[in-house]
């Protein structure tokens, strides 16, 4: 699957600009919920060994996740969550630790059956939608280390496969609000890091979403406000959509605010 390649690529995408940091900077708090670097590749590698164990087995993943899902279901915070699992694992260590999973997780999806079925804590999904769900993942919580950093990432043709997920989640993000879901869904045309023009839907002039790839991600991830693209909307389902876009499972999570997500100057 070239998904986990680029979950490969993406991966260390992220770990090069972590590679001159101290131990002590990766507790530098960032803008998504104040958490540190460590929170975050914490959170990353969790959730990657989470993928493994799922294609692993159902019963390995069933195992693994059973401390989690009882935690959340007292109301801990996965943030919080991890740090048991981890053990003190931290700074450059935990970070070491991260990217060789990763890449394991990533050789396993590679040579795995697109279509296998896979237990997650949510619904079933395919091994296919699973590693590009660790793509995304690995991207979008990227895009807090980068702008804390205060660096621009280089992007590449592999973020289609993630405005894609956006696409495919627009009736995700309405009924997990308890919205009915629009119909037609909106058009969209993107334009990807090497200017290649990405189309979903039918053309429609009164209903669409119009802008570049990274900034549709951006935004279906939660890592931008609409409001601080140059993303354009038409119609008001387009609108409704792009104010409250979701890609990612759990609860209705609202868009950072307009400005509170930026790149360190």
């Amino acid at each position: 699957m070239q998904q986990a390649e680029d979950f490969r690529d993406e991966t260390d995408a992220l770990a090069a600009i972590l590679q001159p940091l101290s131990d002590a900077e990766f507790d530098q708090p960032t803008l998504f919920k104040s958490w540190t670097i460590d929170d975050v590749i914490g959170h990353l590698h969790m959730f990657n060994v989470a993928a493994a164990k799922s294609l692993e087995s159902d019963a390995a993943f069933a195992e693994f996740f059973a401390p989690i899902g009882q935690g959340m279901a007292k109301g801990i915070s996965l943030r919080e969550l991890q740090y048991p699992w981890l053990a003190g694992l931290r700074g450059r260590a935990l970070m070491e630790e991260w990217v060789r999973t990763a890449h394991a997780t990533a050789d396993d999806f590679a040579a795995a059956d697109p279509k296998k079925r896979l237990k997650w804590a949510g619904p079933d999904m395919s091994a296919l939608s699973s590693v590009t769900a660790r793509l995304m993942e690995t991207w979008a919580h990227g895009q807090e280390v980068f702008d804390l950093l205060g660096q621009t990432r280089i992007e590449h043709e592999r973020v289609r496969s993630i405005a894609h997920l956006g696409v495919a989640t627009i009736g995700w993000t309405f009924v997990n609000r308890g919205h009915e879901v629009p119909t037609p869904a909106p058009f969209v045309q993107l334009t990807g890091p090497s200017g290649a023009l990405w189309e979903w839907g039918e053309a429609q002039s009164d209903n669409r979403v119009v802008g570049t790839a990274v900034e549709f991600a951006q935004v279906v991830c939660q890592t931008r406000n609409v409001a601080d693209t140059a993303l354009q909307t038409t119609g008001p389902v387009a609108a409704r959509w792009m104010a409250m876009a979701q890609c990612f499972a759990g609860p209705p999570e609202d868009p950072p605010a307009s400005g509170a997500r930026h790149r360190r100057r």
